[in-house]
């Protein structure tokens, strides 16, 4: 068996200062994102859905309106845009100082990403967070903060729990199987995708949450991450497509019955 090719060592710290990354922040502070998201969109989707079979289950937990948090696991730079594929409101993402270089700025910025400085504490990335929320957008974060390239699922950080705890916001929360090996498409293999999404829920509002009831409630989000990431790899798509089905069809049915006087 070949060897697996040697990983870049990931840079955790960016050396510019915090203050280059501010016009990113106030674009996205200023307004939702513009006709770039819907240009990325366009292009992206039918490479997602061709070659990666993209496949999303239970979309219908994401909130129809008002703000959210969607907590993904991550593996792939690819997973921002599977976690977006099908859903219909547009969603802004958190996402590395780092790629933020031109000229993809110019499109991440003007999509609604917005940067954080991993390694500090980002408090301007928070406030933008918090920007998108108060106007009832949705918010895209990592649990594990950066990509897992193990092939198994990360640690949690506490950055999630901290904005969960701040806003007291409904939290979703989303397992992504199969990314892990997006990384192969340059020897033409192309992984199946699955995104599951769980039931929202809430934490009450924290205005200062310390670091460890941060990284508390980090751990709640990803346990939940966790559960349904197993239970996808274990089931496998067709059968969660079939439970998630089922599910629905009987919450539908004790609806109507509820609601027969």
């Amino acid at each position: 068996m070949g060897k697996k090719p040697a990983l870049k060592p990931q840079v955790y710290k960016d050396a510019r200062p915090a203050e280059h990354f501010q016009r990113f922040h106030e674009r996205v502070r200023r307004g939702r994102p513009d006709w770039m998201y819907e240009v990325v969109r366009l292009v992206l989707t039918p490479y997602l859905l061709v070659f990666f079979r993209t496949r999303a289950i239970n979309t219908d937990k994401v909130p129809t309106h008002g703000p959210a948090i969607v907590a993904p696991n991550h593996f792939s730079f690819l997973d921002h845009f599977f976690v977006s594929v099908y859903l219909r409101r547009k969603v802004q993402f958190m996402a590395k100082s780092q790629l933020f270089k031109p000229p993809l700025q110019f499109i991440y910025t003007h999509g609604g990403v917005f940067p954080i400085r991993r390694g500090q504490r980002d408090d301007e990335a928070f406030k933008t967070a918090h920007a998108v929320l108060a106007r009832g957008g949705i918010v895209v974060m990592y649990c594990e903060g950066g990509r897992s390239r193990t092939g198994d699922l990360g640690e949690p950080k506490p950055g999630i729990g901290r904005l969960a705890l701040e806003s007291g916001v409904p939290v979703v929360p989303a397992a992504i199987a199969g990314s892990a090996g997006v990384r192969n498409w340059k020897r033409l293999r192309f992984p199946k995708v699955t995104v599951q999404y769980g039931d929202a829920f809430r934490f009450e509002r924290a205005v200062e949450p310390t670091r460890d009831q941060s990284q508390a409630a980090s751990e709640i989000i990803f346990d939940r991450i966790k559960e349904q990431y197993y239970g996808l790899r274990q089931a496998g798509r067709s059968r969660a497509v079939r439970a998630a089905r089922a599910a629905r069809r009987a919450a539908e049915s004790a609806g109507r019955h509820h609601a027969t006087p």
